[in-house]
């Protein structure tokens, strides 16, 4: 999934978001408004990975849920 389709479909995608990193708050959610580079930080943040590690997962993520949902 492009960067342009995650921020604009970024309030539909939300609720996925949440389901895959339930320690990511709504508040988090709503700072992110689907900049990728911020989610990845925020993943990193919460769960002590690497950038990279964090990188790899979200894109994984974005890329199944990207073939799967839209």
């Amino acid at each position: 999934m492009n960067d342009d389709v995650l921020e604009g479909k970024w309030k539909q995608i939300k609720g996925s978001v949440q389901e895959k990193w339930g320690e990511l708050t709504n508040d988090d959610l709503d700072q992110i408004q689907g900049n990728r580079k911020q989610l990845v930080g925020k993943v990193q943040e919460r769960y002590g990975k690497t950038r990279e590690e964090a990188q790899k997962e979200v894109d994984n993520f974005l890329d199944n849920l990207g073939d799967t949902a839209f």
